[in-house]
């Protein structure tokens, strides 16, 4: 009964994932900072495991950072992201997968909004059909990329070239995840594994070899928390909540933090040299950094793809230990090089973190 009970209880944090035909969203601002994640997310899942993945040229930002900033009113949101389901029903798509946690948070926010005030959504039609002329179907299934990776992630161990394991010794490396706050705080029964047991990117790192590390403050907020960053005299909050999870999770040694949020990797990557430079501490082995790593990058690593390829070079931390504790085979001279092979210039090296 015991045993039954909680095979009762886990069931009710699982989530419908299906498997095929889905209209795609980009975020407004990963391409800023990980340039390569979401161009290997559509690789990965069309070119390498033939799924039917669909982007219009047409999508917008759906205006979630405006929202959350107060800088617009709630229902310009919901039109800009009818618009979007609009371009999904037109394309003769069902599913939506978004690449960004705040879009997910607000989509998701969206459509239990119109289900609890119904005479909202008919004034947001409305306000569709006056702008633009077009009309929408809601999505049946919504899911963030890291969903759908997660979905797949057996798929993705049998091809992989490399395991989350130590080349050497052997063993498995240790794994950080770091899901972010808008994917399973804001509607837990949204997200695979809800609020308290998220296994969205612990489910991938097991899948391909990792030990997932558990420490205490492993549910605490990245530190970007919009107003805490975006108004520039609160960045010490920022800075701080991060400074936070690093002293926790050092103790327990990870060689990888993996994440699902546009916002988290690059303030789990940036923080660590501000950090350096302000108290002369670092978090990794010998003076360097933790690598942080999107769950798209991390999948591209154990598929084979060359890591300069994945942007990964784009990083403040450097990710050469992880690389070679994986075995990884990369060129040193082909880091800052880009598409057309001509240098990008190398960055001026920080005085406290390591770069390889």
């Amino acid at each position: 009964m015991i045993y039954q009970g909680k095979q009762k209880i886990w069931s009710d944090y699982q989530k419908e994932i299906p498997d095929d035909h889905w209209f795609y969203v980009r975020s407004c601002i990963r391409q800023s900072f990980f340039p390569a994640s979401e161009y290997y997310f559509l690789k990965i899942c069309r070119d390498m495991l033939g799924r039917d993945i669909y982007e219009s040229a047409h999508h917008t930002t759906c205006a979630g950072i405006a929202y959350h900033c107060d800088t617009i009113p709630q229902e310009t949101a919901m039109t800009v992201v009818a618009r979007q389901f609009a371009l999904m029903t037109e394309a003769g798509y069902k599913n939506l997968v978004t690449s960004c946690i705040t879009s997910f948070g607000n989509y998701c926010e969206i459509l239990e909004t119109w289900r609890e005030f119904p005479e909202l959504e008919a004034r947001i039609r409305e306000k569709l059909w006056k702008a633009c002329r077009r009309e929408f179907e809601k999505p049946e299934y919504i899911a963030h990329a890291s969903d759908l990776v997660y979905k797949l992630r057996d798929e993705i161990a049998a091809r992989a070239k490399y395991r989350l394991v130590d080349a050497a010794s052997g063993e498995p490396l240790r794994v950080v995840e770091h899901i972010g706050c808008h994917y399973s705080k804001m509607f837990p029964h949204k997200g695979v594994g809800g609020a308290e047991y998220p296994c969205v990117l612990s489910g991938m790192a097991e899948a391909w070899g990792g030990k997932v590390i558990d420490y205490p403050e492993r549910r605490h907020c990245c530190g970007f928390g919009f107003r805490q960053y975006f108004v520039k005299a609160n960045r010490g909050y920022s800075v701080s909540n991060t400074h936070k999870k690093f002293e926790s999770m050092e103790p327990y040694h990870p060689d990888v933090i993996i994440t699902n949020c546009p916002g988290c990797p690059y303030f789990l990557d940036r923080w660590q040299y501000v950090i350096a430079e302000q108290e002369g501490k670092t978090y990794g082995e010998g003076g360097r950094g933790i690598p942080v790593l999107t769950y798209e990058e991390l999948a591209g690593i154990v598929l084979g793809v060359d890591p300069w390829d994945l942007g990964l070079q784009m990083h403040q931390v450097s990710p050469e230990p992880l690389l070679d504790k994986m075995g990884v085979e990369y060129d040193p001279s082909r880091k800052y090089l880009g598409l057309d092979e001509k240098d990008i210039l190398k960055p001026g090296l920080p005085t406290v973190l390591k770069c390889c």
